[in-house]
């Protein structure tokens, strides 16, 4: 299971250090409104996906909240049919489909975990809705 922070699910981006330090500060922004995740990451930590309204505590590298997020939308598509306004969106910089999926493809690799045009990918969307650790 993922750590719970006041109640709310956390959502850790990336991975410890730089990575997670950049898409946090890209959340807080409020240039990064996306993420992607692979299903297989819900079913191996026992986790429901979010759903349209869940409220999610941003952490950083020690489980310390940084922020809220809200979910606005979810949606489960094959890796081959992620759409370029969801990959604009994530706000890390890419200048095209291609260039993202080049990216996360060899994100995940890294990670273990290669995906394929079939791989089932979990894009969600949402907006800030605090910053900080305090209450939402």
């Amino acid at each position: 299971m993922w750590p719970r922070i006041g109640g709310l699910r956390a959502l850790a981006l990336g991975t410890p250090g730089e990575l997670r330090t950049r898409l946090n500060t890209l959340v807080l922004s409020g240039a990064k409104t996306a993420t992607a995740g692979l299903i297989g990451e819900y079913a191996d930590e026992h986790e429901e996906l979010e759903h349209v309204g869940e409220r999610l505590a941003l952490v950083d590298d020690h489980d310390a909240q940084v922020g809220v997020v809200e979910i606005t939308g979810v949606e489960v598509v094959r890796f081959a049919d992620v759409p370029w306004d969801f990959a604009r969106a994530e706000g890390e910089g890419d200048r095209s489909i291609e260039e993202w999926r080049a990216g996360h493809g060899a994100y995940w690799a890294r990670q273990g975990t290669p995906v394929t045009d079939d791989s089932r990918i979990v894009c969600l969307r949402f907006r800030l809705v605090c910053e900080g650790g305090g209450p939402a």
